[in-house]
């Protein structure tokens, strides 16, 4: 029996959690990839490391749909919103990694932390998905209506998230092609949504996941776009100063934000 309480303690409880995420990551820059440091404790291979802390969401996801009530799981909008969902965290858990470059290490705290988190937005996103009714006063009855695929919401919805994995794909392309086999040195990316800012990756994340809240209109949806915002935007801007410290003033005469084209 799905208990809606406990559903709704998570939900708001990962409001309260991001902000507080938001406001430590500040000061703390956790410590993976660019801005890896060996005082976050025992580390493995970073291929290895992204398989174990992404996986977990596609599986209990999927596991989640297969077990959902027929009704729930046959649900055309809900079969193809979940595939959406399922899509990312595919390319995230068993292609991205593949493509990884380099010899570098990923903290086991880290892929702790990022496994606890994936976890409960598996158990958001999949409990609205397969257990919980959208109340009558969003749609006008219960339920994703059976047109809801062709309604300007989801597919305005659609087009800002298939826009975000592709600026996403793409600004993962132009960091792997930085450097030769061998290379360990930095280099500032150009082209795409790096003319605009630091992190174009992780705009085109943040860009993902806003179009998914538009496209399923729901309570979770915007929980996890803004949850993307807390644990990205401080990153981002951690890295934008770590390329002005190695740069100077060739960095810093981009002139570009760190995560928001013209914004932030």
């Amino acid at each position: 029996m799905f208990d809606t309480d406990i559903y709704y303690s998570v939900v708001i409880g990962m409001v309260i959690l991001a902000a507080i995420v938001f406001i430590a990551l500040q000061r703390v820059t956790p410590g993976y990839g660019m801005t890896y440091d060996r005082k976050w404790g025992p580390a493995i291979n970073n291929r290895i490391g992204w398989v174990l802390m992404e996986a977990p969401v596609f599986l209990t996801m999927l596991l989640m749909w297969i077990m959902a009530p027929p009704e729930r799981r046959d649900a055309a909008p809900t079969v193809v919103m979940t595939l959406l969902f399922l899509l990312h965290y595919f390319q995230r858990s068993f292609v991205f990694p593949l493509m990884i470059k380099g010899t570098s290490k990923m903290p086991l705290s880290i892929i702790l932390s990022g496994v606890t988190f994936n976890l409960l937005n598996a158990y958001m996103i999949g409990g609205w998905f397969f257990y919980l009714t959208p109340p009558p006063h969003i749609f006008g009855h219960s339920g994703y209506p059976a047109d809801w695929l062709s309604s300007p919401i989801f597919i305005l919805g659609t087009l800002v998230f298939a826009a975000g994995m592709g600026i996403n794909l793409h600004s993962d392309h132009i960091i792997r092609s930085l450097r030769k086999p061998g290379d360990t040195n930095h280099y500032i990316p150009r082209g795409g949504m790096f003319r605009y800012v630091t992190s174009a990756n992780y705009f085109g994340e943040l860009l993902e996941w806003s179009g998914f809240a538009l496209l399923t209109w729901s309570l979770p949806g915007v929980v996890f776009a803004i949850w993307t915002f807390a644990n990205l935007a401080p990153r981002a801007k951690a890295t934008h100063g770590r390329y002005i410290e190695k740069f100077g003033d060739s960095y810093a005469s981009l002139r570009r934000r760190y995560i928001i084209p013209f914004i932030y």
